[in-house]
């Protein structure tokens, strides 16, 4: 079963449960519409290379639409679509009032030097502008997989020229860097958003008794499987609020330890251009599957989709799987850990910060005003970044009491993937019937 497959799968056995009429959940479930982009650029030795590219838009029952460009040597149509489509349920659950978008271009920016890159950005972007898909009322990027606030820069500086400087040109994308009207907190959401859901859900001591645990986070062991911005994020904020951080997975090794890692020790130590298996004081491997095998009481697969499969779902040891990436556990895996008593909390929900944090940057750029300048009502300690992190917990708390209210309205246990995919789809499905394109 591929991507796409098991995400029409984890579609399906939800909406088999509603009540909405067949034509409308088809329409829900597909891609407005996926292009294939094809475009030439000069590398540094002169010699020229074709690149492909897509482009996904999965629902305009909101608008603009939101979602990340990735930059991986295995980006595809399917996974755009797919992408896209729980970009859609994700906006849909958190209440952020955007349809689901993706990009994504198949290169490995390793292979590639900082001007070329720039080239590659920047025509993404044109080819985007000259086929309406890109601007403020219509697509809005951010980062992901590949990407930061560089290539965010470039994509802004590329639409605002193209666009004869539009006033609102900066809200054209979010991620940007601070100083190209981004918004304070926004690199940080992703992982910040994937601490507060795993609180929340170590907060709700019935829960979390069936895994065998008590309440809070303090103690809890932590194996991490990718350490980019969301993992390192994500390790960082558990470890400052108490948890242990006893396994860290990267694509050429991982490290163990019993005693705990810090993540930013190890941070300052990859920066430095070492390898993640020289890390000191741990057991370290150059297996990237040597610590994320171990028992732990959570793990946080925060990488690329499908990292936990029907292949090697049994060899799991995690009482709790906080899924930091998008779709990293299949619809064989889930269904199979979920029966065999593992709490999986799911990606619509759990890294749904980065777009929370993105949508509040948007209202920034097309208010043209900081957050903080109005609000603080003369409270000069009142800074931009802690009106954005307060607005960001209370979002993913109301979210998860949704999700709580959902699983218990049904009489029986679902799990949170479960109720996750039918609030997302229930509100988008009343979007659609409310606008009247549905009786």
């Amino acid at each position: 079963m591929n991507f796409l497959q098991s995400f029409e799968e984890f579609y399906e056995s939800a909406a088999k449960h509603l009540d909405i009429p067949k034509g409308l959940s088809d329409q829900i479930k597909s891609c407005d519409s996926v292009y294939h982009l094809r475009f030439p650029i000069t590398l540094d030795n002169g010699e020229i290379e074709v690149i492909d590219a897509w482009h996904g838009e999965h629902s305009h029952h909101r608008s603009p639409l939101k979602g990340g460009i990735r930059y991986s040597s295995l980006v595809n149509e399917d996974e755009v679509k797919v992408l896209a489509s729980l970009m859609t349920f994700k906006c849909a659950l958190v209440n952020v009032p955007f349809g689901g978008g993706k990009g994504g271009i198949k290169v490995d920016s390793k292979n590639y030097t900082d001007n070329e890159l720039e080239k590659i950005t920047r025509r993404y972007t044109f080819e985007l502008f000259s086929r309406n898909s890109l601007g403020p009322n219509t697509y809005v990027p951010s980062t992901d997989y590949g990407t930061t606030s560089r290539e965010m820069n470039w994509i802004y500086s590329t639409f605002k020229t193209l666009s004869n400087s539009n006033i609102d040109s900066a809200a054209s994308v979010t991620s940007k860097s601070v100083t190209q009207e981004g918004v304070n907190g926004r690199t940080e959401a992703t992982g910040r958003g994937v601490y507060i859901g795993i609180r929340e859900l170590l907060s709700d001591e019935r829960e979390i008794s069936r895994a065998g645990l008590k309440a809070g986070i303090e103690g809890k062991r932590i194996i991490v499987q990718g350490f980019g911005n969301v993992g390192y994020h994500a390790a960082l904020f558990l470890y400052e609020a108490g948890a242990i951080i006893t396994g860290v997975c990267e694509y050429n090794g991982s490290i163990y330890s019993d005693k705990g890692i810090n993540p930013s020790e190890l941070k300052e130590w990859l920066k430095q251009g070492k390898k993640i298996y020289d890390f000191e004081m741990c057991e370290t491997s150059e297996d990237p599957w040597f610590a994320f095998y171990k028992e732990c009481d959570i793990l946080i697969p925060a990488a690329l989709e499908e990292v936990i499969n029907a292949t090697n779902m049994y060899k799991i040891k995690a009482k709790i799987i906080a899924e930091g990436a998008n779709g990293p556990v299949t619809f064989e895996a889930d269904k199979y850990l979920t029966n065999s008593g593992v709490i999986v909390l799911p990606d619509l929900y759990l890294n749904s910060g980065g777009v929370i944090v993105s949508y509040f940057e948007w209202l920034k750029n097309l208010n043209h005003v900081r957050w903080g300048r109005i609000e603080n009502q003369g409270n000069n300690n009142l800074k931009e970044i802690d009106l954005i992190n307060n607005a960001l917990n209370e979002t993913m708390t109301q979210a998860f009491r949704e999700l709580s209210e959902k699983r218990n309205s049904t009489g029986k246990y679902i799990s949170y993937r479960q109720a996750a995919y039918r609030l997302g789809i229930e509100k988008i499905a009343n979007t659609y019937i409310e606008m009247g394109l549905f009786p």
